[in-house]
């Protein structure tokens, strides 16, 4: 063959090399190439059936282990584990019913490259997308590479990594020191001999050594034009990283970034992505964007495949959620009361709001009838003002003294009560509170047990408080008790007698709607199962059992639901789904068989939960038996 035709037959091979990539470029965008979203296989196809594409890893200077993988991020310790190719899916369906869990979703897809719109000298970025309710979320991209794509970007990597090398870190290099060293040695020998010296030389001293300061001196040794190079290429170091490392390698936020070595197959990579679920979520869809990158410029954004669909099962709309009552008895009288503690000067009974707290003590019980006053269901018949006092002193006395008090405050209050209510008003008196005194003495932490249950003992026998009186004041904790435990003695107590209006029989029962356990219904259908399982634990029913199993507490939904009838279809369902979970597949199927007894319809919410699939297909395969049979 003639020279001339050699070179024919080249140009020709180069330009049908040349014309290969835009031949690609034109058929992705034409769609008659494009990228496949699938909904994935329920069994993973063999991979050694099908090597369409050989994967590699490719080591660079910038790390110790592989750069590149073909991996995915574990869901629990969120590192990137390897996994194999997975060879092509025959599903075409465009969606699937998936359970929600303990309040989590978990989701698989395949999202497929063609062999064709793969290029060694090309990267795809895809990027797929969940729309869930009113939001659309941005998943982990996946990269594919081309092995020429990945050994430019490296060799980027590599030149910037030698423009690095090149910055002088190590400051001597700028000093002749081997010049400084003789002139020190021949011209001052003394000062040389402080070579290995360690000590430290103040300024004046090093002028009068040589003759001029250490400054001028280094000055003079140094290569000024080297430093002023490498403080150039320091102020350069972002410049030069974007002028080499033009397309960077991404390391985080990634799904998977790979390297295809051959492409004599489709890619294709299985998606799984685990999310927390929402309430009233029905479904959510996948969809996929990607582009087209050559020499770290995008040159084509890929033709978009069609989306899919998941449907959510959730056992939150298993939720029984009529309303449920609870059976109150309701008393024609209602008591209820408030205590202040007020201070009076020694032998006083005036209210003086200068004193103490006593401002906003009488504030506060003045803001505690208000509220009596305004509730229009009840009617006050009477407030009764009950003073007491401490032991101190003689009972007569104290008697008076509280009685006094009593009054004081009474007036005091009917000041701010409208005039209509002032009757009601009533003026009592506890003279000395021997009874809160034994209650004080008996839970305090600073009198020792066998006096505590001494002076118990004498307030219980009491026959004189008088006498009482004189006994504890004659015991060693008389000083603490004084100082400590009286002045509590000293309060102010008010009881509210009322009714409630329009009700003429002294009890009646009736029921109300029992709020508690609605929250925990409505904590069922907010997916907050923790919640749901704190508040319908105690009733021990079917929503009960159903917050157990959404909340994956297994067993304990079991128990519940063993004490439930089974003539309840739903009941029957649960107890189906949880001996399911926990492996007991032929029991199951009965309890299965035994709710589409009742109610057939459940029959297709099996069909849609997929933790039922194993039922319901274990459950045909007994009836196609039975038939042959």
């Amino acid at each position: 063959m003639s020279s001339e035709t050699r070179l024919l037959v080249l140009l020709i091979l180069v330009a049908m090399v040349s014309c290969a990539p835009h031949r690609k470029i034109q058929r992705i965008r034409d769609r008659q190439v494009q990228m496949g979203l699938s909904v994935s296989d329920e069994k993973p196809v063999d991979p050694e059936e099908d090597r369409g594409v050989e994967i590699d890893s490719i080591r660079g200077t910038l790390s110790d282990g592989p750069l590149i993988m073909n991996a995915i991020r574990d869901s629990e310790t969120g590192e990137m584990v390897a996994t194999d190719v997975i060879s092509a899916s025959k599903v075409t369906a465009r969606f699937r019913n998936v359970a929600e869990r303990a309040g989590y979703v978990s989701i698989s897809f395949d999202v497929t490259v063609p062999a064709e719109m793969a290029d060694s000298k090309w990267q795809l970025k895809i990027r797929p997308f969940m729309a869930i309710q009113e939001d659309t979320l941005a998943l982990d991209p996946l990269y594919i590479t081309g092995a020429n794509y990945r050994a430019a970007q490296l060799r980027g990597y590599q030149r910037y990594r030698a423009f690095l090398n090149s910055i002088i870190t190590d400051t001597t290099d700028f000093i002749r020191i081997g010049q400084l060293e003789i002139f020190l040695e021949r011209h001052y020998p003394e000062t040389y001999a402080m070579k290995r010296d360690s000590s430290l030389i103040s300024e004046p001293e090093a002028e009068n050594l040589f003759g001029v300061t250490q400054r001028d001196a280094l000055m003079h040794y140094s290569r000024s034009l080297k430093w002023h190079r490498n403080e150039r290429k320091k102020s350069r170091i972002d410049l030069m990283y974007r002028k080499y490392v033009k397309d960077p390698i991404i390391r985080e936020g990634i799904r998977l970034d790979t390297v295809l070595i051959g492409t004599e197959g489709d890619f294709i990579y299985r998606y799984e992505h685990t999310f927390r679920s929402r309430p009233k979520l029905k479904k959510v869809m996948i969809s996929l964007k990607g582009s087209l990158y050559e020499r770290g410029e995008q040159i084509l954004e890929l033709p978009f495949p069609d989306d899919l669909t998941f449907y959510i099962s959730s056992l939150s709309t298993l939720a029984d959620d009529r309303p449920k009552y609870r059976m109150i008895v309701l008393e024609r009288a209602v008591f209820d009361n408030t205590k202040a503690l007020i201070d009076f000067r020694q032998g006083s009974s005036e209210v003086d709001t200068t004193m103490g707290d006593n401002a906003s003590e009488m504030a506060r019980v003045r803001r505690c009838i208000d509220d009596v006053f305004a509730r229009d269901e009840f009617v006050l018949d009477s407030l009764v003002i009950v003073a007491s006092c401490s032991p101190e002193g003689a009972y007569s006395l104290n008697r008076r003294l509280s009685k006094e008090r009593s009054e004081s405050v009474m007036r005091f209050i009917g000041e701010y009560v409208p005039e209509e209510w002032r009757d009601s008003l009533k003026a009592s008196q506890l003279p000395e509170n021997w009874e809160q005194l034994s209650r004080l003495v008996e839970n305090d932490t600073v009198i020792a047990e066998a006096h505590r249950k001494k002076i118990v003992k004498m307030i219980e026998e009491m026959k004189n408080p008088d006498d009482t009186e004189r006994k504890l004041s004659g015991m060693k904790e008389y000083r603490y008790m004084r100082e400590k435990l009286y002045p509590k003695l000293r309060s102010v107590r008010f009881d509210f007698y009322l009714h409630r209006a329009g009700m003429v029989k002294d009890t009646i029962h009736t029921t109300e709607l029992d709020t508690v356990y609605m929250a925990g219904i409505q904590a069922l259908k907010e997916l907050d199962y923790k919640r749901a399982v704190t508040l319908l634990r105690p009733y021990d029913d079917y929503n009960s059992a159903l917050a157990f199993m959404s909340a994956d507490y297994n067993h304990s939904a079991l128990d519940v639901l063993d004490r439930l009838d089974d003539a309840d279809p739903k009941v029957c369902y649960l107890k189906a789904m949880v001996l399911s979970r926990l492996g007991q597949h032929q029991e199951a199927v009965k309890y299965f068989e035994l709710c589409l007894a009742y109610d057939p319809y459940m029959e297709h919410r099996a069909n849609l939960d997929p933790e039922m699939y194993m039922i319901v297909k274990q459950r045909q395969n007994n009836l196609n038996t039975h038939n042959y049979d």
